[in-house]
């Protein structure tokens, strides 16, 4: 016997009845309300929530076409930089590493991997995949590169490309950039820099530091939704680009087509089709951005990470990174007192606070918390919210300063 469809059209089915014909109903979504103060994503502006629930337009249409141009006016002023070669990657942070591993990178050449934590792992890993010669140059977790360190590397080794970690949330270390862009220029590398939780929340300046190319992600300091990774070349990385001798392994990441459809060649064709919605965010984070100015910003998110570390101190807590110049702003790295079990403690806060505060990750896993400092959420009522989580957390094991 024919089955009448489930809209009633009496038509005859072409296959196998569907079961069930109508599905049982589901009730309305409903999100809980959750602090994101853990190393990322954090909450986002409610500004730019909103702006992805406007229409959708085609991606070839020209008013949105002149968003993505408003996009990259907006990464120029972030990166601080004249470059013209800024996009937003369609993906998250790791989307952004992929991307411009594989497009400055070819077969045999050498990098050079600043790896003291878990994102210089993951991109010795992904580097190696391609067929990379990596150079893994390793230091004790809460400990940066000195220049002299790299320099003597970089003399070694004569990488293509040298990559390092500006803000390294496994740790909670801000690598400082000083010197390393004009040495790598002066033997031939190229400087590649990781900025996913540092970017809007702490100085860069790619073009004055000589750095060559930068990603990013869009979760955290910028505070818009994952999806995004913005994206700078210098004018030395796209040569590189542009004058490849083989292609690009990966045709999503190829830049000379990513590029071609951001506007970077002085023409546009399709190539995939983008992040509507997740482009109308990435405009209005940017534009929160540059109404806020970034000096006032990255003044913003230090006064939080020193409001949040009077309140540990004074609970007794520890900086896991030692050297002061050494601790990231964005990303806070608690030790974890002996005594103490760090997983009961987030999830108390979760639990009495709705705060999230992660523990470790990688060489980090289990030995501290990693509170995040970000965007939207770099504000005192916020700091003081993670330290009554905190100060009730500990009192509930029973554990008191000394």
């Amino acid at each position: 016997m024919a089955f009448r469809g489930v809209w009633g059209l009496g038509r005859a089915s072409p296959g196998p009845r569907v079961w069930p014909p109508t599905p049982d109903p589901n009730p309305a979504l409903q999100i809980p309300q959750r602090f994101l103060m853990g190393p990322g994503p954090g909450n986002s502006d409610p500004r730019v929530l909103a702006t992805q629930s406007l229409p959708l337009l085609g991606h070839m249409h020209p008013p949105f076409l002149k968003i993505m141009d408003e996009v990259r006016q907006g990464l120029k002023y972030v990166f601080q930089t004249e470059s013209n070669y800024t996009l937003c990657v369609s993906g998250t942070g790791h989307a952004g590493m992929e991307s411009t591993l594989v497009n400055l990178l070819e077969p045999g050449e050498t990098l050079l991997v600043g790896n003291k934590g878990i994102w210089g792992a993951r991109v010795v890993d992904m580097a190696r995949r391609m067929g990379v010669n990596v150079v893994d140059l390793k230091k004790e977790a809460g400990r940066t590169f000195s220049l002299e360190e790299l320099t003597a590397a970089v003399k070694e080794h004569r990488p293509a490309v040298v990559f390092l970690v500006q803000g390294d949330s496994s740790t909670g270390v801000h690598q400082s950039l000083a010197g390393v862009g004009p040495m790598c220029a002066e033997h031939g590398a190229l400087l590649l820099v990781d900025t996913v939780c540092s970017l809007g929340g702490v100085p860069m300046f790619a073009d004055a530091w000589g750095v060559d190319a930068i990603y990013s992600g869009s979760q955290k300091c910028l505070s818009a939704p994952p999806g995004a990774a913005p994206l700078f070349l210098s004018e030395r990385a796209l040569a590189k680009v542009r004058g490849r001798k083989t292609p690009v392994a990966s045709y999503y990441f190829d830049l000379n087509l990513v590029g071609d459809y951001w506007g970077w060649y002085g023409s546009r064709s399709y190539h995939h089709t983008g992040m509507v919605s997740m482009w109308y965010a990435m405009r209005e984070a940017l534009a929160i951005v540059a109404e806020e100015g970034l000096e006032a910003g990255w003044a913003r998110h230090a006064a939080a990470h020193d409001q949040l570390w009077a309140g540990l101190t004074e609970l007794g807590l520890e900086h896991f990174v030692p050297a002061p110049e050494d601790r990231l702003v964005t990303v806070n790295t608690i030790k974890v007192p002996e005594g103490v079990d760090w997983a009961a403690l987030c999830k108390f806060a979760m639990e009495r606070y709705a705060v999230e505060i992660a523990g470790g990750l990688g060489p980090t896993a289990g030995k501290i918390w990693r509170v995040g400092i970000m965007g939207y959420n770099a504000k005192p009522a916020n700091i003081e919210l993670v330290l009554a989580a905190f100060r009730d957390g500990l009192a509930a094991q029973g554990w008191a300063k000394k």
